[in-house]
């Protein structure tokens, strides 16, 4: 990790602490470009929002996804307070956005968050009707497939700072 790298990764976490100070949960996400520029920043809103997926990655990940061209987004880096949960990492994968530092891994999260009530149990039912469903997916055109594959590629993981990790690591992602 660079002195710049610790630099926006502070900031990343001095979003997450403000967030946490006025009632959101405790996370913050920022996009520096391959100049240091920093191109956005945000913070959780779930709370505000009342939007269980308004998750600073997430958020940052689609605008990424819109607003830079496949190349500039695979030059650009992610810094946010936390390791992104599953459903962010794969929209960072799919973004194309080409490298994510965080703070604290979900394994410290879990070792330093208040203590929450575990989520009720969800009930999936399926596979069904594969025979009508594949068609959709048959009869649809092939370019998305390789976009993916690309930026799945690219897309690389570090941890940083000193939040208990002895030493940076690589982390697999869903998708990636």
């Amino acid at each position: 990790m660079t002195p710049d790298d610790e630099k926006f990764l502070r900031s990343a976490v001095e979003l997450a602490s403000k967030a946490g100070m006025s009632g959101e949960r405790p996370f913050g996400s920022l996009l520096v470009g391959a100049d240091g520029t920093v191109l956005i920043e945000d913070h959780n809103t779930v709370v505000s929002d009342a939007d269980i997926t308004a998750h600073p990655e997430l958020k940052l990940a689609r605008w990424a996804a819109r607003e830079l061209a496949p190349d500039v987004a695979a030059a650009t880096t992610m810094f946010t307070s936390c390791q992104p949960c599953p459903m962010c990492a794969t929209a960072i994968a799919r973004s194309g956005l080409g490298r994510v530092v965080y703070a604290l891994s979900a394994e410290q999260f879990e070792q330093v968050k208040p203590a929450t009530p575990p989520l009720p149990p969800v009930l999936y039912d399926g596979p069904a009707l594969f025979d009508v469903a594949d068609t959709a997916v048959r009869d649809t055109p092939r370019r998305w497939t390789r976009r993916l594959a690309t930026t799945s590629s690219q897309l690389k993981v570090v941890v940083g700072m000193n939040c208990g990790a002895d030493r940076p690591h690589k982390a697999n992602i869903p998708g990636g």
